[in-house]
């Protein structure tokens, strides 16, 4: 079969590395009774790779015409849907059986999928995913340094996050321009858990003017809504705050509110 043409407009850049999928299949490590939820297929250099291991495989593809290639290859073996992604309902699709997500993501979309995935994380049993370098080491990256800002934080709070290796632009056709990283993504399932809309509320007034200390941005913010009395230097920058820290504000911020809504 002809290879397909990378479309811009997706963001479509189709790894064809061998020893590259066969270390990000590794990584995964699919079992027979997994359920495997791949983003983005493209090629299906992966998709060919994960159902040899595992029976049982969800793909979600905008391309229609990558669609129907997938499905003259793979017939009944693949449950294809072909849509947006960020129109998809993962709560919906998880609902039988907790998932295991991959995927090569475009990067166009990387940041909003990721942030719409903290939604379904308790029926999430793993993430792994290629992302453009410079977007895995802002996740996880560690407070003091210039990564470290608001999706790091966001994330790392509902997931153990790792970056397990580099891949280099010469894995792909047609090669981009950056490199990339695969990341895998534990989610931290706890009773209690903030409110992720509360803390990205709380992040982007801290996050917003980050050169600027937070005596003069988050304070006054949080003082304006019933929290006058936060423990923090004033003095400190929005990197200097470590994520326990930015949850801490976030659950008192909840708490705030729920009580003055009773």
């Amino acid at each position: 079969m002809k290879p397909p043409v990378a479309r811009k407009r997706f963001g479509q850049h189709f790894l064809t590395d061998r020893g590259v999928i066969a270390a990000i299949v590794a990584a995964i490590a699919p079992a027979a009774g997994d359920h495997l939820v791949e983003i983005g297929p493209g090629d299906a250099a992966l998709t060919a790779e994960l159902l040899e291991r595992a029976p049982r495989l969800t793909a979600i593809e905008i391309d229609r015409d990558l669609a129907a290639r997938l499905r003259r290859r793979f017939g009944a073996r693949l449950d294809l849907i072909e849509a947006d992604v960020l129109a998809v309902d993962f709560a919906a699709l998880a609902a039988s059986q907790p998932m295991r997500v991959v995927g090569n993501l475009p990067y166009n979309i990387s940041t909003p999928l990721l942030v719409r995935l903290i939604g379904c994380r308790n029926r999430v049993v793993d993430q792994h995913f290629m992302l453009q370098k410079e977007v895995v080491e802002r996740i996880v990256a560690a407070p003091g340094g210039a990564a470290y800002g608001r999706l790091g934080v966001l994330l790392q709070a509902y997931y153990d996050c790792d970056l397990l290796f580099e891949v280099g632009p010469g894995a792909f056709t047609p090669p981009p321009r950056v490199d990339s990283a695969i990341i895998r993504m534990l989610p931290r399932c706890q009773p209690g858990e903030v409110d992720p809309d509360v803390l990205s509320e709380v992040l982007a007034a801290g996050f917003g003017q980050r050169r600027k200390m937070l005596r003069g941005t988050l304070l006054p913010w949080l003082a304006a809504r019933g929290m006058p009395d936060v423990d923090l230097p004033g003095t400190a920058r929005p990197e200097d705050v470590p994520v326990a820290q930015w949850v801490a504000l976030a659950a008192r911020l909840q708490a705030v509110r729920h009580a003055a809504a009773r």
